[in-house]
């Protein structure tokens, strides 16, 4: 699919304090209801202490200037992509409520099984705190550092190597020599494998023995089969998670086509979050992500790192008007308890 220049919308400068808590009305009931809202309610709004009147009058403005827009003549109005990046980057911080993070910190403290199974839960897990859809992207672990490895003797030629990577993924190799291996030789070679690799990666060269012996051949041949995991390993994981979310919150089923068309490609799922994260937003808004069957979604992003480096982002996506404060504070949190997970760290408080 072809992908057009994504833009960033401009606020072109702030609002004063009237329009901008007319702004936000319009957007929190519009959000709330799916509906144009009328001059009238806003007016009745907590934040907005002016007459029906004056609350037209400053409608009408919003809308010449680009936040507003009318559907049709006689209705109110509803946000524009450029109202909406208004409302979010004046956002005060949201905070998830306590049960919800009594949810999040139970899910991390007793998830288990390999990172491939941690991601997919985790993808389910942040499909149900928020209704949305979820995106939970993983590097590939060829950037991650080898924790441990252990080469066990199966049988005499043959041997099981067994690598763990501080993105929390473990790799078994078969190992087969030509020579019958004792089990002090595999032994040997599993100490000095250990030593050899601990810390690098699978992009890391490393001298191996020349030596023609048993353990030294051992050696070898497990660092050659290790390395050769590299090829395949270093695409992006993707783990999608509240599919039938998008039935629920897009009107019209050619939207609804769309987007289950985007979410059924991971490379376009992937490229969807880079972009967004190089842009150096945490949520990008109808046109902004440059993607014309997402012009009526919303994406939220939250970067995922490793000792500092970047391992992935988990994401939501949902319309655009969708529930921000909500939002943002379930995919920061979560993403900040799947950094600590695979980080080895305890649990975040």
């Amino acid at each position: 699919m072809a992908r057009r220049n994504a833009k960033i919308i401009d606020p072109s400068g702030d609002l004063d304090a009237r329009k901008a808590s007319i702004l936000e009305a319009v957007v929190a009931e519009h959000i709330d209801t799916a509906q144009p809202v009328g001059s009238t309610s806003v007016a009745h709004s907590r934040d907005v202490k002016v007459s029906p009147a004056t609350v037209r009058s400053e409608m009408v403005t919003l809308e010449r200037e680009g936040y507003l827009a009318q559907p049709h003549t006689s209705a109110g109005r509803v946000p524009t992509d450029k109202g909406y990046r208004y409302f979010v980057d004046h956002l005060k911080s949201g905070v998830m409520s306590s049960a919800q993070q009594h949810q999040v910190s139970e899910f991390f403290a007793n998830v288990r099984g390999e990172v491939e199974d941690v991601l997919e839960q985790t993808s389910t897990l942040l499909s149900h705190l928020t209704n949305y859809t979820s995106m939970v992207v993983a590097s590939g672990h060829s950037h991650a550092t080898i924790l441990s490895v252990q080469l066990v003797s199966m049988d005499a030629r043959h041997q099981l190597l067994v690598s763990v990577f501080s993105d929390g993924s473990v790799i078994k190799h078969s190992v087969t020599s030509d020579f019958d291996a004792t089990h002090e030789e595999v032994s040997e070679a599993s100490r000095q494998l250990n030593a050899l690799l601990l810390a690098t990666t699978l992009e890391t060269r490393v001298q191996v023995p020349s030596r023609t012996d048993h353990v030294a051949t051992l050696i070898r041949e497990s660092v050659s089969v290790l390395h050769a995991e590299k090829p395949t390993t270093d695409g992006e994981q993707v783990f999608i998670g509240g599919s039938s979310h998008v039935a629920e919150v897009f009107d019209g089923v050619e939207t609804v086509r769309k987007v289950l068309g985007i979410l059924e490609q991971e490379l376009l799922v992937v490229t969807l979050v880079q972009d967004i994260l190089d842009q150096g937003l945490s949520v990008a808004i109808g046109s902004e992500h440059g993607y014309e069957p997402l012009s009526s979604c919303a994406v939220i992003v939250a970067p995922v790192s490793i000792d500092g480096e970047p391992a992935g982002a988990v994401g939501l996506l949902g319309p655009t008007r969708m529930k921000y404060r909500e939002a943002l504070a379930a995919a920061g949190v979560v993403s900040q308890h799947l950094t600590r997970h695979f980080g080895g760290e305890d649990d975040l408080a």
